[in-house]
């Protein structure tokens, strides 16, 4: 989930998904609230006139009612039409009925309201919702003045119907509205963030060695990055190109030297070992300056191989000694550099670890999702804590080590730092030698 959230993309369309699903029901629960109030206060005053239009047709003689036997409105003249008038006393008591009540019980608890006040209410007959709307007057007689209430009742179905019916369409409409809503949306957050896909895809392709550059056809925000990333990939190769250049130079600058000192006739074997042992690191930094490292850098290539290659050349070289090499490949691990950058790194260490061990050394090679990590360890006598750091100055050696100047170890540190990596050193839980791990972030 963490990851999920980590994507500006995920963020952005999760944002938008919150924000539909959040607005838009807000707004349709606020509109069905105000039609349901509408539809209400609309049948209040449908009630209301009903009342009016009843009452202009009642009469009062000697403290008597009298009601005509048909209403104006035909609804009150239909049995079960849904539509009632009733008439009660101040004491709750029945005194007239339309006709459309008759067969209906009496709702039992009617409201009585003040003289001249009004109420609107709900209540049940035979289990049905109705509206009710009742009236209080008061008839000046010879005697006293009577008194009586005006119930108007309507049956609730014929509003329920017209909300429901609102409710759906309005809901239908919504839940169309959402989606399309989302469909626009999310075809308009997909092509903001394109750009962002194409930055990721030239970067890759960078990072594998298929283009040099990043092109500039971004939007403004993204075309200073883009700028800046090209300088530095530019002032990278420049570099690299650079350094190539001078230790090619250098090599070059040393063999004529070389060549002419071979040929002094009185030259010892000790001298001429030296010459010859100079002569073979000229030539393998010749050859390293030599190595195609313009494009491949970014390139990752496979430590497996690597690996393998040197095990079986150092096997070869320390057969006599009976060295047994084990090796723990990855075969899906990969080192964002130069192969012979890698060969260098590992093929000192290799070699050292050989002449440090008794009978075995131990290769192991990890990927994990963000970092590559090799391992090189031995049954030798191992580094002293205190020499640890100080055998990656030049110049320095650990007494193990009877061969060599002392500046191998200091090259692979400096090599592990180009690419930012960690080379620790320290004694080895599995074979009780020196133990040295690599570390390379992606």
């Amino acid at each position: 989930m963490s990851k999920l959230l980590g994507s500006l993309k995920v963020r952005i369309v999760v944002s938008a998904l919150l924000l539909i699903l959040g607005l838009l029901p807000i707004i349709g629960i606020t509109v069905n609230n105000a039609f349901e109030t509408q539809i209400n206060v609309a049948a209040k005053n449908q009630l209301k006139a009903y009342v009016y239009s009843v009452l202009a047709m009642a009469e009062v003689e000697n403290d008597e009612l009298l009601m005509p036997e048909h209403l104006l409105e035909n609804q009150f003249n239909v049995i079960g039409s849904g539509l009632y008038a009733l008439i009660t006393t101040k004491d709750n008591q029945l005194l007239w009925t339309s006709n459309s009540f008759l067969g209906l019980n009496t709702p039992i608890n009617l409201p009585k309201p003040a003289t001249g006040r009004s109420s609107y209410d709900n209540l049940l007959i035979n289990d049905k919702p109705q509206l009710i709307y009742s009236y209080s007057v008061s008839f000046a007689t010879s005697e006293q003045p009577f008194t009586m209430t005006l119930h108007i009742i309507k049956n609730q179905q014929e509003y329920q119907q017209q909300i429901n019916q609102f409710s759906k369409t309005l809901w239908t409409w919504l839940l169309i509205l959402m989606a399309l809503l989302f469909s626009v949306q999310l075809s308009w957050l997909l092509w903001t963030l394109k750009p962002l896909g194409k930055f990721s895809q030239e970067l890759s392709a960078v990072e594998q060695g298929k283009s040099m550059q990043l092109s500039t056809q971004y939007p403004i925000e993204l075309q200073k990055v883009a700028k800046q990333l090209n300088t530095l990939l530019q002032t990278e190769q420049n570099q690299r190109k650079r350094y190539r250049n001078a230790l090619a130079d250098l090599a070059h600058s040393l063999k004529t030297p070389l060549a002419v000192m071979q040929t002094q006739a009185n030259l010892n074997d000790a001298s001429l070992e030296q010459i010859n042992r100079i002569n073979q690191i000229v030539a393998y930094q010749l050859k390293r300056a030599q190595s195609a490292a313009g494009t491949g850098w970014h390139l990752g290539v496979s430590v497996d191989d690597i690996a393998a290659r040197l095990v079986r050349t150092l096997g070869k070289i320390y057969q006599q000694q009976q060295l047994a090499i084990d090796y723990q490949g990855d075969a899906e691990a990969r080192f964002k550099g130069d192969e012979s950058d890698l060969t260098e790194m590992l093929g000192n260490v290799l070699d050292n670890a050989c002449k440090a061990a008794n009978h075995r050394v131990l290769l192991t090679v990890k990927q994990l999702p963000n970092s590559l990590h090799i391992c090189v360890e031995d049954d030798g006598a191992g580094v002293p804590k205190d020499k640890q750091q100080q055998i990656f100055e030049r110049g320095m050696r650990a007494d193990t080590y009877t061969q060599g100047h002392g500046i191998g170890l200091a090259i692979v540190r400096d090599l592990v730092d180009s690419y930012h990596g960690t080379l620790t050193v320290t004694q080895s839980s599995t074979l009780g030698g020196a133990k040295f791990e690599f570390a390379f972030t992606h």
